[in-house]
């Protein structure tokens, strides 16, 4: 499900937001932070908003100063969605930028990153994306998956995941909300074959973790944790 909630609280895209630099891998154009001779690489897939997100080109700084080398992909190729268009609603935006087509695009990414020299992967979803992660977890492209406030993301698709796996959950969620993500942790919690951490935090809406208003002391304090929480399970399942 996408709904509204996956809309509110639209960022201000800067392309000139973060430390990091634009070059193209894997054939999309991708925001690149981090040591380029780091043999462990971070993917953080995007919410519906794209990879000119500030909080999100914020955070990717953040996963690269821990070591990694982090990529965040352009995966509408320069056509995020935007509120204001109202002849191109969500459920019409979202028939030229499916998941499906996410997950492939994703895959020449990943190649890119091998091809390198990097030796492990793994990958954070922010609403959209998060189902692009699922999909890469299901087929071992990664080594290891962060569900940030997922959306579209069901049961049946975290059967099939293969990889360590956290999911990190709104309480205030209409898209993922917390009986869906106490569902999501059963079916994990029935594979022991597969590492798992479920977390919902309390007090916070679907989006919150790189849609935060500034001013939103608890907010960022929440989104914070999240992010503490999603490079503590990079660190170990990567290094």
């Amino acid at each position: 499900m996408a709904g509204k909630q996956c809309c509110e609280n639209p960022p201000t895209l800067s392309s000139s937001s973060g430390v990091g630099h634009v070059k193209e891998l894997g054939g999309l154009s991708c925001y690149i932070s981090g040591p380029a001779d780091s043999k462990f690489s971070v993917v953080l897939i995007s919410d519906v908003f794209g990879y000119e997100t500030p909080n999100l080109r914020k955070l990717a700084d953040k996963v690269a100063a821990a070591g990694f080398y982090t990529v965040v992909p352009d995966f509408f190729g320069g056509d995020p969605y935007v509120p204001e268009n109202a002849e191109r609603p969500i459920v019409v935006w979202l028939k030229d930028h499916g998941t499906d087509q996410g997950f492939e695009d994703a895959k020449p990414v990943i190649e890119a990153l091998k091809s390198s020299g990097i030796t492990k992967i793994a990958a954070a979803g922010f609403c959209w994306g998060a189902k692009v992660v699922v999909e890469l977890a299901k087929h071992s492209f990664i080594q290891a998956g962060v569900l940030l406030h997922p959306s579209l993301v069901t049961v049946e698709d975290i059967q099939g995941v293969k990889v360590p796996l956290s999911i990190l959950g709104a309480e205030i969620d209409q898209v993922s909300p917390p009986e869906l993500v106490k569902q999501f942790e059963t079916v994990l919690n029935a594979k022991p074959e597969i590492n798992c951490h479920v977390k919902i935090f309390p007090g916070v809406a679907h989006g919150w973790s790189v849609r935060y208003k500034e001013e939103d002391e608890h907010s960022v304090k929440s989104a914070e944790e999240a992010h503490s929480d999603m490079l503590d399970w990079f660190t170990k399942h990567l290094k």
